[in-house]
């Protein structure tokens, strides 16, 4: 029962915080847009027309067409859903492997966290653009490469965080009692120290999924995403670039979706922040 009125008074903060509903409902849109995509968009987002190229918006094309004649909108839609896959994987794999390690840091201590920090320290040396572009080219472009090169250099975050956490809760009364009563060390890790220390991450994460998806727009832009012909927002920009000044809207509206769609991610973290933050209970 306890448990059940500590999330209460959790949803009530995040709620009573308007920036976090707003960016709640972004994120929610971006779900159901990419989720609803051939259903929303008007066009195949592949399907060329070279005879209706560079269309300003309106009419037929509510926001215009590109190069090769491609629908805008259409394109703008399914690139949500590429934005939601690769943004909510990466960081999910990032979570994965950053609360094993942070986990095991925190409880064991001594050597086992001197190791593991100092392995996490080499992944925070590499700059996150740089060293993803460096895994792409060795795995080629892709989905795939991009959510396992983003994933590589987020987690040492993850375990910092979270080791920071344990340190502060692995003596408390409930593990001491964990412990006395012989539970076994997965079990204490699982059951009673990563539930009571996970909330940073959990903060952490909202606010990493839009840094994500930037990432992969920047690193399609540059030539190394996902592939050129994909309905992707990085690619829709990095095709724009020869038209600045000249066609603005092909950059602008894949702008917009970029910035609402961190807005919200962005909101929502910092409203889970607030939400649990244990000195606010």
């Amino acid at each position: 029962m306890a448990r059940v009125t500590q999330w209460g008074e959790i949803r009530h903060r995040f709620m009573a915080n308007k920036l976090a509903v707003v960016g709640l409902v972004l994120v929610v849109l971006l779900f159901l847009t990419a989720a609803l995509a051939p259903l929303l968009a008007p066009y195949d987002p592949l399907a060329q027309n070279l005879n209706n190229t560079l269309q300003a918006p309106g009419g037929d094309h509510l926001l215009g067409t590109d190069a090769l004649g491609r629908d805008q909108l259409s394109r703008i839609i399914y690139g949500a859903r590429i934005a939601v896959i690769i943004g909510l994987a990466s960081i999910f794999l990032a979570c994965l492997i950053g609360v094993v390690i942070g986990s095991l840091a925190g409880y064991f201590g001594k050597a086992t966290d001197s190791v593991l920090m100092r392995i996490a320290d080499v992944f925070f040396a590499f700059p996150l653009l740089i060293g993803a572009i460096v895994i792409i080219i060795a795995m080629g472009r892709g989905v795939a490469p991009v959510i396992i090169s983003l994933a590589v250099f987020s987690w040492p975050t993850v375990s910092r965080l979270l080791r920071s956490s344990i340190l502060s809760v692995r003596e408390a009364d409930y593990v001491l009692a964990a412990r006395a009563l012989g539970a076994s060390t997965s079990r204490i890790i699982i059951r009673h120290i990563i539930p009571n220390s996970i909330a940073a991450v959990m903060a952490y994460a909202a606010f990493s999924v839009g840094s994500a998806i930037v990432a992969e727009a920047a690193l399609s832009f540059l030539g190394v995403g996902v592939s050129p012909e994909v309905a992707e927002w990085g690619n829709m920009l990095s095709a724009a670039k020869d038209f600045l000044g000249v066609k603005d809207y092909l950059w602008v509206y894949p702008s917009i979706a970029i910035v609402l769609t961190v807005l919200g991610f962005v909101f929502v973290g910092d409203g889970l922040r607030d939400a649990l933050d244990p000195k606010l209970r």
